[in-house]
Formats: C-alpha cells, structure tokens, sequence
C-alpha cells in the first residue's frame, strides 16, 4: 500500500473510531488496516492511534497528522480534477429523506451510474440528526432550514407545497376557500424531530407568511404515516406537492386554498466543515442540483 492509500486509511480510521469499520468502508480486510497503521508509524517514529477495547483515537501527534493528511489528500484531489485526470471513484454515503429518495432520486438514478461508473452508493433513509464523522456519512440531504452546525450547508432546491384533506374529511367539515375559513377544522399533527412541537399550517397570503394553529387528535413523526392518515380523513395536512400530486390528480386528495399556498420548503445537503469535499461527493451534489432544476424543485 502506497503513503497515499495508507493516509486514506488513517483517516477512515480516526473518523469511524475502529479498523474493522474503517477497513470496512473501505473493501479492506482488518488486517491490512492494521498493518497500514503500523507501517506508517514506524515510518514517522511516532504513536498515531491509541488503541483501547472500546475504540481507537488518535494521539497528540495522530490528531496533527490527520489534519495534515486532510490537507494533502484534498490539494491531490483538487490537482487532478483541475487537469481532468480525477475520476471519481469510490463509495459514497448519501443519508436523505426517504420520501425523497424513493420518489426523486431513485428514478433518476441509472443516470447518475451511467456518467460516473466508478462510484457505488450506499443511501440511507433518515430524518434523524446524523453524526456524519462519527457514522461514515459523506453528506445529507435535509429539509427545513438549517440552525447553527457544524455542518456546511448548500441549498439546492425549494420544494412547492400543499396544503391537502381527503375528500371524506371535506365532506364532514366542509371545504375551506381560505386561511380566514378554517375554525373548526383539524390538522394531522407532524410533530417536528428538531423542536419536539406540532408543526402549524402556514399560508403565503399577498406576499406575506400567516400562520395558524389547528387541533390535532393524530400526531406523528413520519411523513409516509402523515400522508396515510390524510388519506384515511383525520385532518390537513402540508407536505411537498410531489409527494402528493399523484394523490390529488386520481381525487384521493383534494387541493385545498391553492391560491394561498404554504411556504415552499428549502432542501439543503449538508457536509462536515472541517473535511474537504472529494471529487464523488461533488460530482454528486451538482447531480442533485441538476436534478431537481429538471424537474421543477429548484
């Protein structure tokens, strides 16, 4: 193994905390993990990894090392990306929403392996916080805005949404033309993973954002459980138009108060600062992007 793979290795290591990890993201037996570590070692006359029955975490000079390593391997990237001899290759981890993966980047998919063979993708389904170094994880995608993180964020599109009921429902309550019309209706109630709180419904009236808070009998936290209990005439709700647009045109959905749509809904994807981006994560990014300005989202 040559300074260069074994600096990739060293890396893996230092962010997954454990060579069996590390060796396995990488296609590697354990053992050449552990004989890379050793001969780099004995290179630099220096400890890097302390190693305990728990875990593995660098040293001193193993924490300097994997900054420096960081460095390198990035200004190696960057070099032959600038003289067009980087191909991306490698596996990448994507974790997305799964809606938005089943429904958005699967179909397109095929496309995204025809230009660049030699990538593999591993994607996770989540709308869980995800410790990205601590996990393996390249980069999310995730909707909503982004607080203060560590992470960098790039947004890349605006999801339209719609404010739906099912037809049962709307026979029961009747069919509200506008935000001012909703007193006595319920809601779904989509209670948020960042905040712990039931969302509102907000409305976008002459430019302007109104929100409202309706009742909820039903609350929960998944948006495939949310749009199953639309269907099944417990209560509005708000989610991505995509996401229901098959819904409202066979009329198992009715599109309630169009002209005052909610506030379209930011789809950032999310990346460790401290880690420069590598060609495949990159390449993967203006995919996406590319993407959803195809189909409208962006």
């Amino acid at each position: 193994m040559d300074r260069i793979d074994a600096m990739r290795v060293f890396i893996r290591i230092v962010e997954r905390k454990s060579f069996v990890r590390a060796a396995g993201d990488l296609g590697l037996p354990a053992s050449t993990a552990t004989d890379a570590i050793r001969h780099l070692e004995q290179r630099l006359g220096t400890r890097l990894l302390e190693r305990t029955t728990r875990q593995v975490r660098p040293t001193l000079d193993g924490e300097a090392y994997y900054r420096r390593c960081l460095d390198i391997l990035a200004e190696i990237d960057e070099a032959e990306s600038a003289f067009g001899g980087g191909v991306p290759r490698g596996l990448l981890r994507v974790n997305v929403l799964g809606a938005q993966a089943r429904q958005i980047i699967l179909p397109a998919l095929a496309g995204f392996f025809d230009s660049y063979p030699e990538i593999e993708l591993y994607l996770a389904e989540d709308d869980r916080f995800v410790d990205l170094v601590g996990e393996g994880i390249d980069c999310v995608v995730r909707a909503g805005q982004i607080g203060e993180s560590d992470l960098v964020g790039r947004q890349i599109a605006l999801l339209a949404e719609a404010t739906v009921a099912a037809p049962g429902y709307v026979a029961r309550h009747g069919l509200p033309q506008s935000p001012d019309a909703l007193a006595g209706h319920v809601v779904v109630g989509f209670r948020s993973t960042a905040s712990g709180g039931v969302l509102p419904l907000d409305f976008v009236v002459a430019g302007e954002v109104r929100t409202v808070a309706l009742p909820a009998r039903l609350m929960v936290s998944g948006a495939e459980t949310l749009r199953e209990a639309a269907l099944r005439g417990f209560g509005i709700i708000q989610v991505p138009r995509y996401a229901v647009a098959a819904d409202i045109a066979a009329g198992r959905l009715v599109d309630l108060m169009p002209d005052t749509p909610p506030v379209p809904m930011p789809i950032h994807v999310l990346y460790p600062r401290n880690r420069q981006m590598s060609l495949r994560v990159r390449v993967f990014i203006d995919w996406l992007v590319a993407l959803y300005r195809q189909i409208g989202m962006a």
